[in-house]
């Protein structure tokens, strides 16, 4: 009873925790202010923390409602499971944005011996979210505030008036951050979003509404990852058994570190003359070799193996981007180190594998439709200078 009072204290202790850093990460995002190490002008005064809750409040909502979505899914299929513990999150302190928490989760305290266990549990979460997210979307751009919003966050963008962004953002010297495309994003701008108060895709990180809706679909197509024990891991293995999710889950996670690191160490690399331009290569390319070594744990036993993949990954890489300049995005490359590295790519067997009902592996299809739409190839975007990027 001890022991369950003191897990309990520290759920909530995390729960309140994560309240506070994610106000103040979304307070940081909307007025650009912090609370430590900063002149008078850029601090964060306690309305402007109290604004945070704009962010957190939503965001937090959809997080519980995916968390709470497993919870009692594991609980109606009499498996023991703890309440969510959240994580807690926050880079203000250097500076640094962040969203405030690095999600929660859920720990299962049995062995889950049924497909369709696996598949109610893992389906269950993103898709009890992703409700709560199209809502607090919808209701974003429905009731976007007036464009002199901008103003209130941005004051010198006034001198301009509300075509600031053609002096603001055609400045080769600025640089600046913006989220990616998906296509639920790219629906209610066009379809739900009144134009006239739509603001610059750079400016979408002041709108807190827009700011949680952004973040719940990310973190949804993550989870919905049709790889390993992700969630969307869960839903492949009850779609397509366990027989050919290994095959298929590898496949993914193979197109997957392609895409991230495409374009990574170019010909441009090797073109570089000098000795020291040469040395930088070989260490550079050394290095990215060691990182697809180590991303390759899940995928092959054999060291030589290993190493043979990360070989034959560069060099097609290497050879994909100079033939079609294609770039991927390097951000996606820490997640391919956890999940080949930490996380796994090979599912649990199970003991039934029992199929599932066309109900299940209808709804299973439409999580992945879910997936599609909820992900973006580059979810972030920092845009340098010119003069940064020489």
């Amino acid at each position: 009873m001890i022991k369950k009072h003191k897990q309990l204290l520290i759920q909530i202790a995390l729960f309140l925790l994560t309240i506070i850093t994610t106000t103040l990460a979304g307070a940081e995002w909307m007025y650009s202010k912090y609370v430590l190490w900063v002149d008078d002008d850029l601090l964060m005064t306690w309305d402007e923390f109290m604004g945070g809750f704009q962010f957190s409040i939503p965001f937090l909502l959809i997080l519980t409602f995916h968390e709470f979505g497993h919870y009692f899914t594991a609980r109606h299929h009499n498996i023991r499971v703890t309440l969510p513990y959240y994580i807690p999150m926050w880079l203000g302190f250097i500076l640094s944005p962040s969203f405030g928490t690095m999600g929660a989760f859920i720990r299962i305290k049995d062995h889950i011996y049924s497909l369709k266990h696996y598949f109610d549990v893992g389906i269950s979460g993103p898709l009890a979210g992703f409700v709560i997210a199209m809502g607090v979307i919808w209701y974003g751009f429905a009731n976007l505030p007036e464009p002199e919003y901008i103003f209130q966050v941005h004051p010198e963008y006034e001198q301009y008036g509300l075509d600031y962004a053609d002096h603001v953002y055609d400045n080769d010297s600025t640089a600046s951050f913006r989220f990616g495309s998906n296509a639920i994003f790219w629906f209610f701008e066009e379809y739900v979003a009144d134009p006239a108060r739509m603001p610059h895709e750079n400016e979408i990180i002041h709108y807190p509404l827009l700011l949680a809706g952004y973040l719940a679909l990310f973190f949804t197509a993550l989870n919905l990852l049709p790889i390993g024990q992700l969630d969307g891991g869960h839903i492949l293995f009850g779609l397509i058994g366990a027989r050919r999710h290994e095959k298929v889950s590898k496949a993914l996670f193979a197109l997957f570190l392609f895409y991230a690191g495409l374009g990574l160490i170019t010909m441009k690399d090797l073109a570089d003359v000098g000795l020291e331009s040469s040395m930088h290569f070989l260490l550079l390319m050394a290095a990215y070799l060691y990182f697809l070594f180590i991303c390759s744990a899940s995928m092959f036993k054999s060291k030589q193996d290993r190493w043979m993949f990360a070989a034959i990954m560069f060099t097609i890489q290497f050879i994909v981007h100079y033939l079609f300049q294609w770039e991927g995005y390097s951000g996606w490359l820490l997640f391919g180190l956890l999940l080949g590295r930490f996380m796994g790519l090979v599912h649990p067997p199970v003991l039934d594998n029992t199929p599932l009902s066309a109900e299940r592996k209808l709804l299973g299809w439409v999580a992945l439709i879910i997936f599609i739409l909820c992900f973006s190839p580059q979810p972030f975007i920092l845009d340098m200078p010119e003069l940064l990027t020489e």
